[in-house]
């Protein structure tokens, strides 16, 4: 049986707080690319509730692709997304996209993801990206290669604050160190969650620069200055 309940004659999606997030950012019509798909259920929400017109789901595993076939059929949207078993963006073609959402994996994956698409780079696409970890590399990519993050939202989802952003290719500008962390878009924000979220990036980077310190290792001593100048200017933010 799926995992979908029924209020009132109405199907709800379990979509988690920070995919949730992922979807009140794609624009109604948009056609989606749903990278790292899992079960579906963005994919599905995306149609049910008329934001998507059509969906390319990928996964890199046979077994979630194929559980996602069964709940897209069992909610009545089998026939409007298209599946595909693949690394990343690798088979989805570019006139079937404009909206791309990579959720639930790490930003270094993310990065490499993007990195490895040969269209990515258009100013025509929207990307909702929304990091489990390494949410710094993933800024610094973006920043480093021509990406603009438009907009930032952070989310309660499980005990953990996670983030989702809007990006766009528009020759972009590197990030410095602290803004890998804590970019001004969602610093700009005005989230009730953003002061708890930069005493927990306070906190790990204090906890990197005090290991570090420690560290015999001449390679890790090399990335201090990195780690101390990101501290510096988060602490500088929260003033």
């Amino acid at each position: 049986m799926p995992p979908f309940l029924y209020y009132g004659g109405i199907m709800h999606i379990p979509l988690s707080n920070r995919l949730s997030a992922c979807a009140q950012m794609i624009a109604p019509g948009a056609m989606v690319a749903d990278v790292g798909t899992d079960h579906g259920y963005l994919a599905i929400y995306l149609l049910r509730n008329h934001i998507a017109a059509q969906v390319c789901a990928a996964d890199l595993r046979e077994k979630p692709l194929e559980k996602a076939r069964m709940n897209a059929a069992a909610a009545g949207v089998g026939e409007q997304i298209q599946f595909y078993r693949c690394d990343g963006l690798q088979l989805i073609p570019r006139e079937m996209v404009d909206t791309i959402v990579c959720a639930g994996m790490g930003g270094d994956t993310i990065a490499h993801i993007l990195d490895d698409c040969s269209w990515v780079q258009d100013p025509a696409l929207t990307l909702i990206l929304q990091p489990q970890t390494s949410g710094n590399d993933l800024r610094r990519y973006l920043g480093a290669h021509g990406f603009s993050i438009e907009e930032e939202r952070l989310v309660l989802d499980g005990g953990r604050i996670y983030f989702a952003m809007r990006v766009r290719f528009d020759g972009g500008s590197p990030l410095t160190p602290g803004q890998q962390y804590v970019s001004p878009q969602l610093l700009a924000s005005g989230s009730a969650l953003l002061p708890d979220y930069l005493d927990r990036v306070i906190a790990g980077l204090r906890r990197a620069v005090e290991g570090i310190s420690q560290s015999q290792n001449p390679e890790e001593r090399a990335r201090l200055f990195y780690y101390e100048t990101a501290l510096h200017e988060v602490l500088e933010m929260k003033l």
